[in-house]
């Protein structure tokens, strides 16, 4: 009896690994900067994935639902070209723990509540243009500064309503 209650007590612990560690939310720290790499500030940016939508002005932070789906930036200030970015959703080492140690329920268990997966802690959004965040390419305590997809966010893209009409 006290084997069979052991084991119990055992297994128990490690399902669910990362949602005894981590906590369902996570904050995202966003800064925003000109082309030229000067700050702006008041900037409102929205972070959206699969969970909901969270509003910040820069610098600020949101606290976001962590989920396996991607995080979308969108910044944006009145007159100024706008800022978007793709914050790319990454296993954190308690899910990898609940696959390497038989937790498959507590795997699942952290799929579903999003606690297994992680974003960047920080990002520098440049407006105008649109990057990809990657918490792989992260360095602790340091703004991750995003890679360029080679696309401008879509309201700088469509700047004359006329010529993309001409185009039909």
């Amino acid at each position: 009896m006290f084997l069979l209650t052991g084991l119990l007590a055992f297994s128990a612990a490690l399902n669910g690994c990362a949602t005894i560690t981590k906590d369902a939310n996570q904050n995202v720290q966003i800064e925003t900067f000109t082309a030229d790499n000067q700050p702006m500030k008041g900037v409102r940016c929205s972070a959206k994935n699969d969970r909901g939508t969270w509003t910040t002005y820069t610098p600020g932070s949101v606290s976001v639902h962590r989920s396996g789906e991607n995080l979308e930036v969108h910044c944006e200030l009145e007159d100024k070209p706008t800022g978007d970015g793709t914050v790319i959703s990454r296993a954190n080492g308690g899910m990898y723990g609940n696959i390497l140690l038989g937790g498959g329920i507590g795997a699942i268990i952290d799929h579903n509540k999003g606690t297994a997966y992680s974003y960047p802690a920080w990002i520098r959004v440049v407006m105008g243009q649109h990057l990809v965040y990657d918490r792989k390419d992260e360095v602790e305590n340091q703004p991750l500064a995003g890679k360029s997809t080679g696309t401008a966010p879509t309201e700088v893209a469509v700047a004359n309503p006329q010529a993309s009409a001409e185009v039909k």
